[in-house]
């Protein structure tokens, strides 16, 4: 008798289809495969792993003083 409980518990678990997977920062259910297996969803992943920014907003102009020898008399 001690045992049955535990066997309609093994059976049910069988039964139940693919394990559920959970994000890892926000406790949401995960869905897609790649979020699957990095443990994350893709609003989390975003914000633990930002895309770097890209080079030309980077780029700035700075104030410089003339070479000397050059004119500016062309």
């Amino acid at each position: 008798m001690a045992d049955e409980p535990l066997a309609i518990a093994i059976d049910s678990a069988a039964q139940a289809g693919p394990r559920r997977v959970y994000c890892r920062l926000c406790g949401r259910p995960l869905t897609g495969a790649d979020s699957r297996r990095t443990g994350l969803g893709p609003t989390c992943d975003a914000k633990l792993h930002p895309a770097p920014p890209d080079i030309r907003t980077r780029r700035h102009e700075v104030e410089q003083d003339a070479l000397p020898g050059l004119d500016d008399r062309s």
